[in-house]
């Protein structure tokens, strides 16, 4: 089980000790009912690549995840089945001093920036306090999630309602 909450990022934090840096590319073979998705993501410190086949259920807060890793070959034979560019996504993952992640992504060179911190259970992600670093909350709108992004080709301005 997956439980994240999701915001707007207008900057990368400077406050908290980064503990990893990747850059991915990932791409959508299905968005609906559930998401299948593939992603390579090349550490930054150690050029190490790893291939990842990932499902997920439907939800906002709460949702089923699977993630298995794939062998590179399996990874390009699946690439091939998309009908459009991967997303790229520059990640930085910080340790925050409550002992979370916080997990920052820009995405497709600065098309927008995204901040995701996951918890044990839905009680503490509802307790959680948001950290100034961070913009409007998005965890239940349904118009920010990546494989939306990857669809249809933007996102839209978080202070519009639908």
């Amino acid at each position: 089980m997956e439980i994240e909450r999701k915001f707007w990022l207008t900057a990368f934090p400077t406050d908290y000790p980064e503990i990893v840096h990747l850059e991915t590319d990932q791409g959508y073979l299905a968005n609906v009912p559930v998401t299948v998705r593939i992603r390579r993501s090349r550490n930054c410190a150690t050029g190490d690549c790893t291939y990842i086949l990932c499902i997920k259920s439907k939800g906002t807060l709460s949702r089923h995840e699977v993630e298995t890793p794939i062998e590179r070959s399996q990874f390009e034979e699946l690439a091939g089945m998309l009908d459009r560019p991967m997303v790229h996504k520059d990640y930085h993952a910080y340790r925050l001093p409550d002992g979370h992640v916080l997990e920052c992504s820009e995405v497709d060179h600065g098309a927008f920036s995204y901040a995701e911190v996951e918890f044990e259970s839905e009680e503490a992600a509802n307790a959680w306090e948001p950290l100034p670093c961070l913009g409007k909350e998005l965890t239940y709108d349904k118009r920010f999630t990546m494989g939306s992004y990857y669809l249809n080709g933007f996102v839209p301005d978080p202070n519009e309602t639908e």
